[in-house]
C-alpha cells in the first residue's frame, strides 16, 4: 500500500530505494534490587560498559584517521569527540556509580535515572543549538545501555551487503552510527526525530545527500526493503510508489543531478545580475574544518564564522592560543578574502560546560554581546586572538545581539583594551581592523541610524529577527508554524535595514536562513541587498538565481510586496518574482 509521510526537509535532492530499517539500543531498562554482597559487582559491571564504549569511540577514532570524506570527516570528528567528552563527565559516568550504592539497584536503572535529570536541564536551555545536543548524551547512553546488555554495536554488518541505494530508517543517528556506514554510499537519511541543526541533519549536509528528519512515525510505518523515495527538499516521503508517481520522481532525480552539474560550471563565475549589478556571495561557517566546502562553493569569502563551536561540548574554554590557531586557519585559506568572526554567541555558563553548571538562560537572557560585556576576561581571551589572527589576512570582528549604545561603547572600549596589552607585548595586529554589528534585535533595526555612525559594516542576523518579531521560540514545536519570513513586518524591517545602510554608505550582508533560500534571493536583492551569505552548500544555487535575474525587472514586484498586506497576495507576488 502505497502512503506519504511528511516531515522537516534538511538536505535537499532526491533518492529512491530501499529501506533498511536500523535499530538502536532501548533506553526501556529493567529496575531490579541487587543485594548488598553484590553492589560492588554491578558497579564494576556499570564501569565496564563504559570501558567498552570508550574503546568504540577510539576505534571510531582511528577510521575516520584513514577515512577519504572531506569536511564531511571533520564534522564526524568533531561529534566523536563530543562524545567521549560526555563518556568522561562525571556527572554522566560517576553519578551512576553513587545511585547504585545508593538505590542498591542495576546499573541500567541508575544510568537511567541520571539520564532522566541530565535531560530536564537541557529542556530548559531556549539555544536551538544548545537544546539540541541532548541527543549526545541520550545516544552516548544507548550504547552504554547495548554495551551492558550484550547488544554491541547499533549498525548491523548486514549494511555492508547492502546496495547503494539503500535508505536508512530510523528513529535517530548518532555520529557514530554514520562514522560506521560511512563508506557504504546510502542514498539518504530518514529519522523520527532531529531538527536543522541535528547530527543527522549536519551530516547529510557535508554528505551531499537527502535527508527528512521529524517524521515522528516512519520507524513504525516502514517495513524493511520496501521502495520509497526520499525529497529532501520538500521533506516528503513516499512508500511504495506508484508507476507513475515512481516515473515522475525519477524524471525528478535526473533533473536534480542534472542541475548540479550545471551548477559547478558557474564555480568560478562572477555573480553579476544581467543588468550588470555585483553581488557578493559569502559562505558560513562553524569550524576551521568547513574551508573545504567553502572553497568548493566559490564563495567570495567567509561572511560568518560563528565562533561558538570552539566553546562547546567541552569542559574548559578554549584558551588564547587555540583560538588564535584557528582564526589564522582560516583567514590563510581564504587568502586575503574577508572572514568576518562573530565574537562568542552563546548564553550561559551551563552552556559552556555540562548540565550541571547552572540554570540556562532564556534567548531574552543573557547572550552574545551581553554575555561577553559581562564575562570580561572571557572577551578579552577572544578579542586577542582575533587580532593576533587578523594580520595573517583580512579577519573583521562581527558583534551579535546588538540593542543600545552603549553596548558599542563597551564593546569598542573591550576591543581597544586587547589592542593595547598586544602593543605592550610587541605582538603584531591589524590596527585597522573592520568591527561591525549584528541587527537581529528588532529594536535595533528600527534604531539603526546610531549604530550606522559606529560600525564599519553591519549584519542582518533573519533568523533571530524573525524569532525576536513575532515573538515565537522557533525551537518551540507548538508554534515553529508560525515561523514566518514573509510576514509584513518582518519584510518591512529587513527591506528598513537595507535601505538605511545603502544610504548611509554602510555596507550590508544578510547571514541567516534567508540568504540562502533561493526563493527569496530575487526578493533580497529587489530590496537593495548586494551581500549574502549562506551555508556553502545553498551558494551555487543563489548564485544561479543572481546570474539570472534583472533588477529593473525585480524592482516594481519587490515594491509591490513591501506595500501587500494580504498573505496570498504577498506569496503571489513572490512567485511571480521566480518565474
Amino acid at each position: 500500500m502505497s502512503f506519504t509521510l511528511h516531515g522537516l526537509g534538511v538536505s535537499g535532492g532526491i533518492a529512491i530505494g530501499h529501506a533498511h530499517l536500523l535499530t538502536s539500543a532501548s533506553l526501556e531498562v529493567d529496575h531490579y534490587s541487587i543485594p548488598e554482597e553484590f553492589i560492588g559487582r554491578e558497579v564494576r559491571r556499570f564501569d565496564k560498559g563504559v570501558k567498552q564504549v570508550r574503546a568504540e569511540l577510539d576505534a571510531l577514532e582511528r577510521n575516520l584517521q584513514t577515512s577519504q570524506r572531506g569536511d564531511a570527516t571533520s564534522d564526524m570528528a568533531a561529534f566523536v569527540t563530543v562524545h567521549r567528552m560526555i563518556l568522561d563527565d562525571a556527572t554522566f559516568s560517576d553519578a551512576p556509580r553513587e545511585i547504585i550504592k545508593r538505590e542498591a539497584c542495576n546499573a541500567e536503572w541508575a544510568l537511567k535515572l541520571q539520564l532522566d535529570e541530565l535531560l530536564a536541564h537541557f529542556a530548559e536551555v531556549q539555544d536551538e543549538y544548545l537544546r539540541e545536543r541532548k541527543t549526545d548524551v541520550r545516544q552516548v547512553a544507548e550504547r552504554v545501555v547495548a554495551a551492558l546488555t550484550g547488544q554491541g554495536g547499533v549498525v548491523p554488518e548486514k549494511l555492508r551487503a547492502r546496495a547503494e541505494d539503500t535508505i536508512l530508517v530510523a528513529r535517530d543517528l548518532s555520529p557514530a552510527d554514520v562514522i560506521l556506514f560511512k563508506d557504504h554510499k546510502v542514498a539518504a537519511f530518514v529519522t523520527d526525530l532531529g531538527g536543522q541543526t541535528s547530527h543527522t541533519a549536519i551530516l547529510a549536509r557535508s554528505l551531499a545527500i537527502p535527508a527528512i528528519v521529524a517524521l515522528h512515525t516512519s520507524r513504525e510505518l516502514v517495513r524493511e526493503d520496501e521502495l520509497i523515495i526520499i525529497d529532501g527538499t520538500q521533506g516528503v516521503l513516499i512508500v511504495e510508489p506508484d508507476e507513475t508517481v515512481l516515473a515522475e520522481y525519477r524524471l525528478k532525480q535526473s533533473q536534480w543531478k542534472l542541475e548540479r552539474q550545471k551548477l559547478s560550471r558557474i564555480k568560478t563565475a562572477a555573480a553579476d545580475t544581467l543588468d550588470g549589478t555585483h553581488v557578493e556571495l559569502h559562505a558560513n561557517i562553524e569550524l576551521p574544518g568547513d574551508l573545504d566546502s567553502v572553497k568548493a562553493s566559490g564563495a567570495s569569502g567567509v561572511g560568518l564564522f560563528r565562533s561558538e563551536f570552539l566553546f562547546m561540548n567541552r569542559k574548559d574554554l578554549p584558551p588564547e592560543d587555540e583560538q588564535f590557531e584557528a582564526y589564522k586557519h582560516v583567514a590563510e585559506g581564504m587568502k586575503g578574502k574577508p572572514v568576518v568572526v562573530r565574537t562568542l554567541d552563546i548564553g550561559a555558563d551551563k552552556s559552556l560546560g555540562g548540565p550541571d553548571q547552572g540554570p540556562a538562560h532564556s534567548a531574552l537572557g543573557l547572550r552574545a554581546i551581553r554575555y561577553c560585556l559581562a564575562e570580561p576576561q572571557i572577551f578579552n581571551t577572544q578579542l586577542r586572538a582575533i587580532l593576533r589572527a587578523s594580520r595573517f589576512g583580512d579577519i573583521r570582528i562581527l558583534i551579535p545581539m546588538l540593542v543600545s549604545a552603549n553596548e558599542i561603547t563597551q564593546t569598542f572600549a573591550a576591543i581597544a583594551r586587547a589592542k593595547e596589552q598586544l602593543k605592550q607585548e610587541g605582538k603584531k595586529f591589524n590596527d585597522n581592523i573592520l568591527v561591525g554589528g549584528m541587527i537581529e534585535i528588532p529594536a535595533a533595526a528600527i534604531a539603526l541610524p546610531m549604530f550606522l555612525k559606529h560600525l564599519d559594516f553591519i549584519s542582518i542576523g533573519t533568523n533571530d529577527l524573525i524569532q525576536y518579531t513575532l515573538a515565537i521560540d522557533r525551537t518551540d514545536d507548538t508554534v515553529a508554524h508560525l515561523y514566518d519570513p514573509l510576514h509584513p513586518a518582518v519584510l518591512l524591517l529587513i527591506s528598513s535595514v537595507i535601505r538605511q545602510a545603502n544610504d548611509a554608505g554602510v555596507p550590508v550582508t544578510v547571514c541567516g536562513e534567508m540568504a540562502g533560500d533561493v526563493q527569496l534571493t530575487r526578493l533580497l536583492l529587489g530590496f537593495g541587498l548586494r551581500d549574502f551569505s549562506m551555508h556553502p552548500a545553498n551558494l551555487l544555487l543563489v548564485k544561479q538565481r543572481v546570474l539570472m535575474s534583472n533588477l529593473p525587472d525585480i524592482l516594481p514586484i519587490a515594491n509591490r510586496i513591501l506595500k501587500a498586506d494580504d498573505p496570498d497576495k504577498l506569496r503571489a507576488l513572490v512567485a511571480k518574482l521566480n518565474v
